[in-house]
């Protein structure tokens, strides 16, 4: 794994990651959804977004198989993940729970 995602996820805020694909159409769905997560959240979550594509060997060592795929990170542990669509409020609900 990239020294810059490990450091990216020993955060104490919690961090969504999204693995995405320019290609995906679900993928392009969910972008607008994180963007409101974030104004919803502000500084209480980090959100990143990953292209598979270009980061085909993080994405492997994560078993990412399908896009999108979203990981909710803190301190480094991987706490929630899900692949496919969700909804604001879901998202928002299941960061606040693990914050």
């Amino acid at each position: 794994m990239s020294k810059s995602f490990n450091e990216i996820i020993q955060s104490e805020i919690p961090v969504l990651v999204d693995f995405f694909a320019t290609w995906c159409g679900p993928c392009q769905m969910l972008g607008p959804i994180l963007n409101e997560v974030k104004e919803t959240l502000g500084e209480n979550v980090k959100i990143i977004k990953i292209d598979v594509d270009k980061n085909q060997q993080l994405a492997s060592q994560l078993q990412v198989r399908g896009v999108p795929t979203l990981i909710l990170y803190k301190n480094g542990e991987q706490l929630w993940r899900q692949s496919g669509v969700l909804s604001k409020d879901d998202l928002v609900e299941i960061i606040q729970q693990n914050a």
